[in-house]
């Protein structure tokens, strides 16, 4: 029974590679592996111990997900919330949260329900409900840049991982699940890179520069 299923979460991980049928523009790097992080407290709850469980997991898969896609990053990212405007986004990438943390991402508010697009093209790396963020798609882009979609409502009901997602198709749609439960309905969009020395590495960029506004 998967992970998901023995906690009472509603996605189970199967940890996808990505569709076959689109060939590796970087095949070298199938060969890739993640290094263990080790810069992780000790778990002190079982959701906790999930998370990080299932992190690990995926992380093994991470490598022909960067052999999928090419090497150069997108120099702009299209408003992924259905009928927003980039100008309506305030810039609180870095701000302080809760835990001693920083906001890795932009806030994109929304009512419930409202569509969410890929920004950028990519393959469905993950599809999950145990990220503080709560439902959580993350697509994986040309430059090996991971887009984080979440706190949404639902996922759009055909997609799966693995999957190749353009601009125009629905991941899913604006809510407040995890940790924004209660608060105004909202997409939470971050942007990260690897490392040079560390493909694997997740290194939170402001996405908010590069948005732009769909035609």
């Amino acid at each position: 029974m998967a992970v998901a299923a023995l906690l009472g979460y509603g996605v189970a991980f199967a940890q996808s590679p990505p569709d076959p049928a689109w060939p590796d523009l970087r095949p070298e790097l199938r060969e890739y592996r993640c290094q263990p992080r080790d810069d992780r407290p000790e778990p002190t709850t079982e959701a906790e111990r999930v998370r990080y469980e299932v992190r690990a997991r995926y992380a093994g898969f991470l490598p022909l997900f960067l052999a999928r896609v090419g090497d150069t990053m997108p120099q702009a990212l299209l408003m992924p919330v259905e009928g927003v405007s980039v100008r309506q986004v305030a810039a609180t990438f870095g701000a302080a949260r809760a835990g001693n943390r920083q906001h890795d991402g932009v806030d994109i508010f929304a009512p419930r329900g409202t569509p969410v697009r890929a920004a950028a093209p990519g393959f469905v790396y993950r599809i999950d409900d145990v990220s503080l963020g709560g439902l959580t798609v993350t697509v994986v882009g040309d430059g090996g840049v991971r887009y984080f979609y979440t706190h949404l409502d639902a996922v759009h009901e055909a997609l799966v991982e693995g999957q190749r997602v353009e601009t125009d198709t629905v991941l899913g749609y604006v809510g407040d699940s995890g940790n924004a439960a209660g608060t105004p309905t909202h997409l939470h969009f971050g942007v990260y890179l690897g490392s040079p020395d560390d493909l694997c590495d997740w290194r939170a960029v402001d996405p908010l520069p590069l948005l732009v506004d769909r035609e």
